[in-house]
């Protein structure tokens, strides 16, 4: 038993006898009453995602997880296939597990996979990862004029993303893999 003040993105819940996956969490404390943490729990068999919101005074029952460093190989018709760096062992996560996150992944990248019972239910990516632009659009002179504005790019890795406007075709950028946005221009 824990505290939902542990809860956190990737975290492996028992309920009713299940596993849920905690994919996105919020801690709120409201000016009255009781603090709480709002979730998005997903089941790890079935795939179903629930709201859920627990009482900071509550308990919540953690899943009994081993967390392995991986190294991520390829995709096949199966899921996504890691090897674990210290054993070797392979493991494959099906692609609705992997989810959105699957993006991010390239060849030889490590992350953290958490096991239960000899199954893969959840993985942790690195927080920041660096990516190049492979498309976007020339900045035009008097863009800046409204402030913060930024403009949509396309990632070596495939995906859009919004950058500020003085990223370039073939920049380097590092991007928050918890929520998708631009964090910096790499060094």
């Amino acid at each position: 038993m824990g505290s939902p003040s542990d809860i956190k993105k990737g975290a492996v819940l028992i309920q009713n006898g299940e596993l849920w996956i905690v994919t996105e969490f919020q801690h709120v404390n409201p000016g009255k009453g009781a603090a709480f943490v709002r979730t998005r729990i997903k089941n790890a068999k079935t795939g179903k995602t629930l709201e859920a919101t627990y009482k900071t005074s509550e308990s919540v029952e953690f899943a009994d997880l081993e967390y392995h460093g991986m190294s991520y190989l390829y995709h096949e018709a199966t899921g996504y296939v890691f090897m674990d760096t210290k054993s070797y062992e392979q493991y494959t996560m099906a692609d609705e597990d992997v989810g959105d996150q699957a993006k991010y992944l390239r060849e030889g990248l490590e992350v953290l996979i958490s096991v239960h019972e000899g199954t893969p239910v959840a993985m942790q990516l690195p927080k920041k990862m660096t990516f190049a632009i492979t498309e976007t659009m020339p900045a035009v002179k008097g863009d800046t004029a409204s402030g913060n504005v930024t403009k949509e790019a396309k990632t070596d890795g495939g995906f859009m993303v919004q950058v500020p406007l003085f990223v370039n075709q073939g920049d380097q950028v590092v991007i928050n893999t918890d929520t998708g946005e631009y964090v910096e221009r790499a060094k």
